[in-house]
């Protein structure tokens, strides 16, 4: 359901804004990550004044042709935002890009929202991109002349995939031993806040015109909240992990934002040998109103989104804590307790309907290697690229979703081995190598064609398992 891209805190490369000119994305083009007030010692700071226009002249130039880009946007949290002089600054970015594109409004990214609107510097904007902090919406919009907010930077949330901490409970910057976040999606940063938060906003007030979340992936750096805790060196923000593959959060996003397709799915995973009889609740990301979960084939209650919920009721500390807004977004049954089996959910519509239903199991022993690629037929121009999801499954085809074995990989025919990644954002093990271990029972892999059409073959194996070979057509 996602249809913008900002592009931080960078320009763009040519590539990717071609790929949203052919895909109807939208892309809010950023040029700056720092002005003439130093961020870091050797940032752009010590050559703004000299290149400032230039840079943000070529990038309008490059770019006001493409029927992708939406909006401009000057900046990202600069520090000049605390100075009395950063409204002249703003207006000074903003009138070189009406200059040279009139017909697209400019925005930055805003992080101290109480700063921006004292000194003018959101006020001078065409739209007032803010950074977090959505409960300063409604008063700062009082104090504003435009009539819309952005948020241009949102959400924050943490979370690995495939991992979850108990009791579940709202966190902001929690660490554990292992280095990762809960796949709960409770927990956050210390100045963010959880993907409800930025719900409720969008839809319940009429001025606020969409938001940014960071971010779409995970990326290499600013691994918080483990700052200086080695070996994390990766984020936990993405929706979708550093190795392409979705966290429990994608679908979250996707039963709010994609209101067309069918959205219904179960976290965390049912494989929890030893917490038999322990409490394990079960959420569920669906866009339809409300679902019926069973354990072994027992009903554990209909939960039905709860509406009724608004923005500023749910801003106190006790409305947080018992989840009020995610009750309006999720369906959550807190109390169920593990027992090995089967999971299910029925889900209906707004007239009491079943209309789907999924199923999680309990895994058994590892028993074989299941591929699957994105594409199976690819273009023989030595550049083409097929992602492969590789996971361990029992003999049913469950996921067995703690496997960590090493997975060796051979490629044969008319193409190569190109790289790996597990999205664990603690490994160390290098993307290049014909190996890498599993991350909560998944990998991705990536084949690159030849320049020579025929038939690529790409192997599997591990010890312990069954291995598997999958073919790919190259033409």
């Amino acid at each position: 359901g996602c249809n913008a891209i900002r592009t931080s805190h960078n320009m763009p490369a040519p590539e990717l804004v071609k790929a949203c000119d052919e895909m109807g994305m939208m892309l809010m083009a950023e040029s700056f990550d720092e002005w003439n007030k130093a961020k870091c010692a050797n940032g752009y700071n010590l050559i703004f004044d000299e290149w400032v226009e230039k840079d943000l002249v070529n990038l309008v130039h490059h770019y006001r042709n493409n029927p992708s880009v939406v909006m401009w946007c000057v900046g990202n949290e600069v520090p000049n935002q605390w100075d009395e002089s950063g409204c002249k600054i703003s207006k000074f970015l903003q009138d070189i890009c009406h200059r040279e594109d009139p017909t697209r409004p400019v925005t930055q990214g805003m992080d101290a929202p109480d700063a921006v609107v004292n000194n003018n510097m959101a006020a001078v904007m065409d739209v007032a991109g803010f950074n977090y902090r959505p409960f300063r919406y409604q008063v700062n919009y009082k104090k504003l002349p435009q009539q819309i907010i952005l948020g241009s930077e949102t959400a924050s949330t943490v979370s690995s995939r495939g991992v979850y901490k108990f009791p579940v409970e709202r966190k902001a910057m929690a660490v554990y031993e292992d280095h990762q976040s809960s796949s709960y999606d409770v927990e956050h940063c210390n100045w963010s806040n959880l993907p409800e938060d930025d719900f409720i906003q969008h839809e319940d007030l009429p001025y606020c015109i969409g938001e940014f979340v960071w971010t779409g992936f995970d990326y290499l750096g600013e691994p918080t909240p483990y700052y200086t805790n080695w070996p994390s060196h990766s984020s936990l923000f993405g929706i979708i992990d550093l190795a392409g593959i979705p966290k429990d959060r994608y679908y979250l996003y996707r039963s709010h934002w994609n209101k067309s397709a069918k959205t219904l799915h179960i976290l965390p995973h049912w494989t929890w040998p030893g917490r038999e009889g322990e409490v394990t609740p079960v959420f569920v990301y669906t866009n339809y109103p409300s679902a019926e979960l069973f354990i072994n084939g027992k009903s554990q209650g209909k939960r039905t989104k709860d509406l009724s919920i608004g923005i500023d009721s749910s801003y106190t500390e006790a409305a947080q804590k018992s989840f009020e807004r995610q009750k309006r977004y999720r369906l959550m049954w807190m109390d169920t307790k593990y027992e090995p089996g089967t999971l299910k959910v029925v889900a209906y519509d707004k007239e009491g309907n079943a209309v789907a239903e999924e199923e999680v199991h309990t895994a058994g022993k590892p028993h074989h290697i299941e591929l699957s690629a994105d594409r199976n037929q690819l273009t023989a121009d030595g550049k083409d690229l097929s992602f492969i999801n590789v996971r361990v499954v029992d003999k049913n085809g469950n996921l067995c979703p703690d496997d960590t074995r090493q997975i060796q990989f051979k490629v044969r025919g008319a193409g190569a081995y190109r790289a790996a990644a597990n999205g664990n954002s603690a490994s160390l093990e290098l993307f290049h190598l014909p190996e890498m271990k599993l991350f909560s029972g998944q990998l991705t892999a990536i084949v690159q064609t030849a320049e020579e059409p025929g038939t690529i073959y790409f192997e599997a194996s591990a010890p312990g398992v069954k291995g598997a070979t999958l073919e790919l057509i190259s033409k």
